[in-house]
């Protein structure tokens, strides 16, 4: 049975053993600092709730699953509490005792894009986009530049995160990085499916598995993600193109690159 719950910009619903969180903040799901928090949030108290076994991220409506972080949040003055919160939200899906899932339709894209892979499976429609666009705006994604190369290769990952272009869902699916890829009308047929299959299994030895998993896929991530994220700050943000990419955005013109 569902239990549907609206709390600002996300929307919870328990449906049995399965957390479902959605990103209400339609058409595009955008990420301000407040909904990295209520997400954040959301994660961990599922994680928390009794009888919880999978947790499940979707976007509300059929634009996007997110298409990424608020430009805003990304200025100097803005971008260090942003990361802090960005990068807590990472650590709560990737830290959370049961597998996450990435229901995926339309844009996953920038942080969007981030945050499914920080998910144990990322379940998508054939019409979502998955890029990192960071590039095109003077910037370039912390996260991603961490866990791309782990999961679709040095090559693919480098291609994604210099050039700044979407790749299709196909095309996702292909490289690793997208487990299923279904008409939209069945991404929830097809995610129901998934968690079933996994919903069967032990939950107490589901969480173990999923535990020793990730000890080879954490690795060295901490540290490459504070070196990442160091370098975002610390150098990015003071270039003088950083700051022409987002002013560039938001004035929807072309940026002016100096070099700077």
């Amino acid at each position: 049975m569902a239990t549907p719950q609206a709390a600002g910009a996300i929307s919870a619903e328990r449906r049995e053993a399965v957390a479902r969180l959605v990103i209400n903040r339609p058409p595009l799901n955008i990420l301000d600092i407040e909904t990295l928090r209520e997400l954040r949030a959301g994660i961990q108290s599922a994680a928390n709730e009794k009888g919880v076994r999978l947790i499940e991220l979707a976007g509300a409506g059929d634009k996007a699953f997110s298409a990424g972080v608020e430009i805003r949040d990304h200025f100097p003055d803005r971008a260090e509490l942003m990361l802090s919160e960005f990068h807590a939200l990472i650590h709560a899906a990737l830290d959370a005792p049961a597998p996450v899932i990435a229901q995926v339709r339309g844009h996953c894209l920038g942080g969007g894009m981030e945050l499914a892979l920080a998910c144990d499976f990322i379940i998508a429609s054939e019409d979502a986009r998955f890029g990192q666009p960071e590039i095109a705006v003077g910037a370039f994604p912390p996260v991603a530049a961490v866990l791309l190369p782990r999961l679709i290769g040095e090559s693919r990952a480098r291609e994604m995160i210099l050039t700044g272009d979407p790749i299709t869902a196909a095309q996702a699916c292909a490289w690793g990085l997208v487990h299923r890829v279904v008409p939209a009308e069945d991404l929830k047929r097809e995610t129901q499916a998934l968690e079933n299959r996994l919903l069967a299994r032990s939950p107490a030895v589901l969480a173990l598995a999923r535990k020793a998993e990730r000890i080879g896929f954490r690795g060295d991530f901490e540290a490459a993600l504070r070196e990442s994220e160091r370098i975002y700050l610390e150098e990015l943000v003071k270039t003088r193109d950083a700051q022409e990419g987002l002013r560039a955005f938001l004035e929807k013109r072309p940026p002016k690159w100096t070099g700077d």
